[in-house]
């Protein structure tokens, strides 16, 4: 039999035995970064036409925005914060020569600055071409904001749904149809559950950030039912997953957790390569005239989770989001 102590040895160089499925999941990641379409080969371009992206001020939305702009698109940056997406704002004309890159402040937590900003849009703006609802966060804690709602809920799905339905209207993204709405989802609504008590918070998904993969599956189940009541519009809508991207959204979560993703950042996209698949929604001619789908990492049509193609649970989840933000029935 081996000794004790070269038993003891050869247990502390052994690997953790966390140690190969961490290998695995990075050498899946970096196999998940290739996209089959390449943003430099399409040859879209935006003059005359206005964009607006929410959470444009770092990470995918400032990519997403960057991209456009140098397509010459009159570009909105809609940003919660004024300092981050004016440096934006200056950062993205510098690098792409466009004047018509622009600040609008939004929070789509609030669905009151949800309003003010709609409001603003549809005075100043005589037409909107894409609309980017891209502002997200996760690892935040359980909270109720001042209207009754809960935080990670309506900053991801709530709030872009109540804009989308301000700026969709007879006088700006139908009017300026053909007309593209791109909501940012993520392979992760496959383990959400839609529930609209989760809404007001009188209901909680449990188990880790099930809150994120939740509103992720909200997303896509309000890109379905939208893109119902838009046929025959002229306006589409889809939604995507950028894949795993390095980018500051995981900022609020524990630090063993962001330690865990420290150590796999290199094998993660970067922000450039998980803009991929919302750009293609946005401006590609592939994209042109599809409406009601799931896009991958790749830029390739998915099929989404089951509970994301019931059309009952769509309608249930459009109508409570109509009761809670006080729309009125729409066709």
């Amino acid at each position: 039999a081996t000794p004790r102590p070269a038993m003891e040895l050869l247990g502390a160089l052994s690997p953790p035995w966390w140690l190969l499925p961490l290998l695995l999941l990075a050498l899946l990641l970096r196999a998940a970064r290739r996209s089959s379409w390449d943003p430099r080969k399409c040859p879209a371009d935006l003059t005359g036409k206005t964009v607006i992206v929410t959470g444009a001020n770092s990470g995918i939305g400032k990519c997403v925005a960057m991209e456009l702009a140098r397509r010459n698109a009159r570009t909105i940056l809609a940003c919660r914060s004024r300092e981050r997406g004016q440096a934006a704002v200056q950062e993205i004309r510098a690098a792409t020569g466009n004047p018509a890159v622009l600040l609008r402040l939004l929070d789509t937590g609030s669905l009151a600055s949800v309003r003010a900003f709609a409001a603003a849009v549809l005075r100043e703006e005589p037409r909107l071409d894409v609309l980017v609802n891209n502002a997200g966060v996760t690892g935040l804690p359980f909270a109720i904001t001042s209207e009754g709602l809960e935080q990670t809920f309506t900053t991801n799905y709530l709030g872009p749904f109540l804009l989308t339905n301000l700026l969709l209207g007879e006088y700006l993204l139908k009017a300026s149809a053909p007309a593209r709405v791109v909501n940012v989802s993520s392979f992760w609504h496959s383990v959400g559950t839609a529930d609209s008590g989760y809404l007001t918070g009188q209901r909680r998904p449990g188990g880790h950030d099930a809150a994120y993969n939740s509103t992720k599956l909200m997303n896509v189940l309000f890109t379905a039912e939208l893109a119902r009541r838009l046929q025959g519009t002229g306006v589409t809508a889809n939604a995507l997953s950028p894949g795993v991207v390095s980018t500051s959204i995981m900022r609020h979560f524990s630090r063993p957790v962001r330690a865990l993703f420290a150590l796999l950042r290199p094998f993660m996209k970067s922000p450039e390569q998980g803009a991929a698949s919302t750009i293609f929604c946005s401006i590609s001619e592939e994209a042109e005239g599809i409406t009601g789908k799931y896009f991958d990492s790749s830029c390739r049509l998915a099929l989404p989770s089951a509970a994301a193609r019931d059309p009952a649970l769509a309608r249930k989840l459009w109508e409570a989001s109509e009761r809670l933000t006080g729309l009125t029935e729409q066709g």
